[in-house]
């Protein structure tokens, strides 16, 4: 064995997620409702784990914040299940709060191909993930957030590090223990230990769950903080399909009070821009004033109808 396979073999020999569970040992002898169960109550853990991380979430929280008004954006990288994670998180970003495309994006190592099936060698070079940062065309003003079970993905580990020489924030999202972090690697580490998988070394599952926690609260926290929400409702979502559309009427009226035709008169006065529109209507005023009600209430529709 050379020295490399052998360093590599201890590191993966000493992970948590891939140690024996001793609460599955038997699993390949139990019946389906039996596993089910096994898997259930091991998921229960899960929340447990990332309620620990808040303090530290919060922090990465402020930080995409901070870089967002700032003129910056928050990059994901990622491999296999925390790349795919990091991808679905960005996408869904746009539809639900508005967010301009490429203000929030997630890369895999391996490429879009590597969505849709595996290509598990792109992880095991630092100068992928490198090169990835450098193509992003990362500055200070960003911030970086590597997603990696293992902590120990070389595609991770070298985009964060490149994004640190570059200035950016950077961020690591891990299911293994802080202790295993120098604190110069990275500005904010959140590290949800969630212990052995029930299935030795599917980190798709536990540790996979958690990350998608995070990275839920990551960008629903801190689009909240931008006035992207009225009460727990949407109100900055793109009108791109007609279930999104009738969602929009229906806060529109929920808000309000108005009915359903008067509801789609005034979105289609506001070009379809459900915080313009509730300005509109709770204010008695125009399309023009209810923008720069919002313009100076920095997007908050609470603050335009005190103005």
């Amino acid at each position: 064995m050379s020295s490399e396979s052998r360093r590599i073999f201890d590191e993966i020999s000493s992970l948590s997620t891939e140690q024996k569970n001793l609460k599955s040992i038997n699993i390949d002898n139990q019946s389906t409702e039996e596993i089910l169960r096994i898997i259930n109550d091991e998921d229960k853990t899960i929340p447990l784990a990332v309620e620990k991380e808040i303090p530290y979430i919060a922090e990465a929280v402020d930080a995409v914040v901070s870089a967002i008004k700032n003129g910056g954006r928050l990059l994901y990288f990622g491999a296999g299940t925390s790349g795919r994670l990091g991808v679905v998180d960005a996408s869904e970003c746009p539809p639900t709060f508005g967010a301009p495309f490429g203000l929030i994006e997630g890369y895999i190592a391996g490429g879009k191909e590597a969505m849709f099936r595996a290509q598990e060698g792109a992880e095991d070079f630092e100068e992928n993930g490198a090169n990835d940062v450098i193509a992003a065309k990362v500055t200070e003003k960003d911030v970086v957030c590597g997603i990696a079970a293992s902590r120990r993905t070389p595609y991770v580990m070298g985009a964060v590090k490149k994004a640190k020489q570059l200035g950016a924030k950077t961020l690591y999202v891990t299911a293994t223990p802080r202790e295993s972090f120098n604190i110069e690697e990275v500005d904010i580490a959140i590290c949800p230990h969630v212990g052995p998988e029930v299935v030795m070394g599917s980190t798709r599952m536990k540790s996979g769950t958690a990350q998608k926690l995070v990275l839920n609260m990551i960008t629903t926290t801190a689009f909240v903080r931008m006035g992207k929400t009225y009460e727990n409702m949407m109100i900055d979502l793109q009108l791109t399909n007609k279930k999104l559309i009738e969602r929009s009427k229906r806060i529109v009226m929920m808000i309000t009070g108005i009915e359903y035709e008067e509801a789609a008169r005034v979105l289609e006065l506001s070009k379809g821009h459900v915080k313009t529109a509730l300005v509109m209507i709770l204010s008695k005023c125009s399309y023009e004033e209810a923008k720069e009600r919002l313009e100076i209430a920095d997007g908050f529709v609470r603050k335009a109808l005190e103005l």
